[in-house]
């Protein structure tokens, strides 16, 4: 088994009415519900569009903490969702029921080895 990162930019999302947000939500939560069911998940969540954002930054020397971003940017990460599932094709296959629920497209990607306890 291996984890993956299923995500999509705010940007990506479009503009809807509320109403259509509404409506897809039971959507998403549909799919949360069959990843739960199927036991490939991990965590998942939207992130706040305006909530508070801080940056740490150590390439003076020193952590610099910021308010914001640290990178001015016209995108940036809306929501994620880990799966740990058998292979590639089984985190396609999530990433299209996400899509699909969600309304907008999502990207996946594996994550690397991860490093180990001393």
């Amino acid at each position: 088994m291996a984890e993956y990162l299923i995500y999509f930019n705010q940007q990506w999302v479009g503009e809807h009415t509320e109403e259509w947000f509404r409506s897809r939500g039971p959507l998403a939560m549909a799919v949360v519900d069959e990843m739960r069911a199927a036991g490939v998940y991990v965590f998942a969540g939207g992130l706040e569009e305006d909530g508070p954002v801080h940056s740490a930054d150590p390439t003076s020397g020193k952590v610099v903490m910021t308010d914001g971003p640290y990178v001015e940017t016209k995108e940036f990460l809306g929501g994620f969702a880990v799966v740990d599932v058998a292979d590639d094709e089984a985190a396609r296959m999530w990433a299209g029921r996400l899509a699909q629920g969600c309304g907008w497209p999502q990207e996946v990607r594996r994550f690397g080895t991860q490093p180990q306890a001393e």
